[in-house]
């Protein structure tokens, strides 16, 4: 196999799989990103050998080693950062500023997991019998499978892996099969971190090659998973359905995400906060705010204001400096996507703004999308149901705050949901009553803090909340020990 494909990493060595797949480029499909091997089978087994074998003496280290090695890895990836973010721009097509924005959150994550190495504690308490005490611990949960999307594919993996190896866990990364690059550009980092071999290996390749091993061995105890539902769901009914012991999950599965703009909200605030949530990464994040539910006293307003904002919205390639809107990421999300638009108008909404494909951005060919604003909507049509995961966002007009709330919770999904207004009492009820996992006042429905718990509802969610000190409840398991002296 050629030196020039990226190999696997498995044990603590550089391993060539059985063949290869091109990475390309969505802003310019002439540029091949690389070319990374895919794995098989019998190769992710040795993954998860390999950890099962490192794990205890991962585990073993002190708090202070672990949290280091962390803080090595957040520090290189911010030596790095211009040239990862070069490279999640040229492979994913997110526009440049934000691919920067998402290697320093992915550093901020792994420098705040080595402090939480540090901070795990237990409780000692007294018993109910004389002279016995008991004593609570956390303890590491063993071999954890981790598979990751390709819409954000630095930070996603590293609020997956941080928490995993801060609690003295062994990692087996299997990244999407459309951003290897970023993933081995993270596996490069951590192999240079100082981990007993083993303790991170990375298998790159197709999910459903891959599955049945990552998914299915006993030696793994536990599954972090973000993608798709329907797939969340196959990797629910893999874990407890599996010989032997069933495996601990944790499903992120996307949203439906709502913004509520109330009569008496700053319009100005609203639109900066729905042209964010909406349509910046392409609309392809999970906590999108693809229903933009509009009381009738702005709605005008709004509209018209929010459209004459799209027209500044500058779509190009991905490392264009006056890029704001790149390329979706391959061409079968381009074809998903114009699938709904063309599913929106055969169901009567009015396309307001947008919604063409181009070709090509300065004759480099690509799978560009002009961001589209749908009005005119009802919340039974299908796109206000299902997630299109593109730049497409639909205006659901409502009479007051109170078909606002019934509309923004008549969903599957329970991710994230917003709500802008300047009054305290319809801010505190929103709050209260939305059923989301994650509520925004007055700011865009997408963009969570490192440090804080990241997670949903309903459908969006299943399991321990992801980030911040939360991620303790799912990466390690707790120990009860009676003492009689």
């Amino acid at each position: 196999m050629s030196d020039l494909i990226k190999p696997n990493f498995i044990a603590g060595e550089w391993l060539a799989g059985p063949d290869a797949a091109p990475n390309v480029n969505p802003s310019d499909t002439r540029d091949v990103v690389g070319l990374y091997a895919r794995a098989s089978q019998a190769q992710a087994r040795m993954a998860v050998a390999a950890a099962q074998a490192a794990q205890p003496l991962w585990a073993a280290q002190t708090p202070m080693q672990r949290s280091e090695a962390l803080d090595r890895i957040g520090s290189e990836l911010l030596t790095r950062r211009a040239e990862l973010a070069d490279l999640l721009a040229r492979e994913e097509g997110k526009a440049l500023g934000d691919a920067s924005g998402e290697v320093l959150r992915a550093a901020h994550i792994f420098k705040f997991f080595a402090g939480e190495a540090l901070r795990v504690g237990g409780e000692l308490i007294g018993s109910t019998r004389p002279n016995m005490s008991v004593e609570i611990c956390r303890e590491p949960v063993g071999v954890v499978t981790v598979i990751t999307p390709w819409n954000f594919p630095l930070a996603i993996p590293a609020w997956k892996i941080a928490p995993a190896l801060a609690y003295g866990n062994a990692v087996v990364f299997k990244p999407a099969e459309l951003v290897p690059g970023c993933a081995w550009a993270l596996a490069d980092i951590i192999a240079g971190a100082g981990l007993p071999a083993g303790t991170f290996n990375l298998v790159m390749g197709r999910g459903r090659e891959l599955g049945e091993v990552l998914l299915e061995d006993p030696r793994v105890q536990a599954i972090t998973f973000t993608g798709s539902e329907s797939t969340g769901r196959k990797v629910a009914l893999s874990a407890v359905g599996r010989s032997g012991p069933m495996a601990k999950f944790q499903l992120e599965m996307g949203g439906k995400n709502p913004l509520v703009v109330l009569d008496d909200a700053d319009v100005d605030q609203a639109i900066a906060c729905a042209l964010n949530g909406a349509f910046y990464s392409t609309g392809q994040r999970c906590t999108a705010s693809s229903r933009l539910i509009v009381t009738d006293g702005v709605h005008d307003r709004f509209v018209a204001g929010l459209i004459q904002a799209m027209e500044g919205l500058v779509v190009g390639d991905a490392r264009a400096p006056d890029t704001v809107i790149g390329p979706v990421v391959d061409a079968s999300q381009l074809e998903q996507d114009m699938r709904y638009i063309d599913l929106g108008l055969r169901e009567g909404a009015t396309l307001a703004y947008g919604g063409k494909a181009q070709k090509d951005w300065n004759g480099q060919p690509g799978f560009y999308l002009q961001p589209a604003l749908f009005t005119d909507t009802t919340p039974s049509m299908t796109i206000n149901r299902e997630e299109i995961f593109g730049p497409v966002a639909s205006v659901i007009r409502v009479s007051d705050a109170d078909e606002a709330l019934r509309v923004a919770n008549d969903t599957p999904f329970g991710l994230s949901a917003g709500v802008v207004t300047q009054s305290l009492k319809h801010a505190a009820r929103f709050k209260r009553d939305l059923q989301a996992g994650m509520v925004m006042v007055n700011a865009p429905t997408a963009g969570v803090d490192p440090h804080v718990p990241f997670g949903g509802r309903k459908g969006s969610s299943y399991g321990p909340r992801e980030q911040g000190r939360y991620a303790a409840e799912f990466f390690t398991t707790v120990k009860t020990t009676y003492i009689n002296p």
